[in-house]
């Protein structure tokens, strides 16, 4: 038998050496996934002890995350909004910032039959919120990877979502429809970009983050091929990278957009940005 509070000590001075970014609540969020318990309840369980096996388990798992690997792939399983979403590698992990771009999509997006493509689906996270709140859009999740879109499937059902998958580039499998909503979140890390960021995210996918032409990649393409895809009044909303608001106002430029701006998030950078369409096309 083994001591809850020594257990965890031990854990978050372990992760704390590995420079792992706060150790305590990945020794706490571990430990309670393998007790199959709240976080909270470890608190009120203090005096508590574990089996061998549960120790074992455990110990193997904090050496992961010593590792940097995400806590999220450990656990398999995030919450998004209304919606309990399994996540493996490499699938992309849903962001906080994905989940705030969802939050203010949905105050546009109206409970009525439409129909909503979500891009780049990866997990399904954004088409899936938006079929939860709103049951009667029509949505279609789309990705280019078999395993992104394998891993859409499997939380569309986890969640009871009656939803269409398509496989294919970017909008190539939507060849002859029209859209009212599109989310996307695409990759628009630039390869420079990429070089520098934290030791976690290289558990993810590559192709899922990294865009060329300096990150804008998608973005220019959506610019060219989209209009052509939406019904008038069609909304868009993307999310977008650290310092890319102005340069998609420019990208942006055509007068078919009626309406144009990017937000920033809480720590003030740039990172969503919103369009809706006219039914003027040159």
């Amino acid at each position: 038998m083994h001591d809850l509070l020594a257990l965890l000590h031990d854990s978050i001075a372990y992760l704390r050496q590995k420079k792992v970014k706060n150790p305590h609540m990945s020794a706490h969020s571990l430990l309670a996934f393998v007790l199959n318990r709240k976080r909270s309840d470890l608190f009120l369980n203090q005096e508590s002890s574990l089996q061998e096996k549960e120790v074992k388990t455990f110990r193997a798992l904090i050496e992961r995350r010593g590792k940097k690997e995400p806590l999220d792939y450990l656990i398999g399983r995030v919450n998004f909004l209304e919606v309990d979403l399994c996540v493996i590698p490499p699938v992309l992990i849903p962001r906080v910032e994905t989940e705030l771009l969802m939050d203010l999509a949905l105050g546009q997006i109206s409970n009525q039959k439409a129909f909503l493509w979500d891009l780049c689906t990866g997990s399904g996270c954004m088409g899936l919120a938006a079929k939860k709140r709103c049951p009667q859009l029509e949505v279609t999740l789309a990705d280019l990877s078999q395993e992104a879109l394998s891993l859409a499937r499997q939380n569309g059902k986890i969640n009871h979502l009656d939803v269409e998958y398509l496989e294919g580039d970017f909008l190539e499998p939507f060849k002859g429809r029209k859209a009212d909503y599109v989310l996307c979140n695409p990759p628009y890390v630039s390869e420079e970009e990429y070089l520098h960021l934290e030791e976690e995210i290289y558990f993810e996918s590559k192709k899922a983050l990294v865009a060329q032409e300096e990150g804008l990649e998608f973005y220019l393409r959506l610019a060219e091929k989209l209009p052509s895809y939406l019904n008038p009044k069609a909304k868009i909303f993307l999310e977008i990278g650290a310092t890319q608001g102005e340069k998609l106002m420019q990208i942006f430029n055509q007068k078919h957009w009626v309406l144009k701006r990017y937000e920033k998030d809480w720590a003030g950078i740039d990172r969503f940005f919103f369009l809706e369409f006219s039914s003027k096309l040159p």
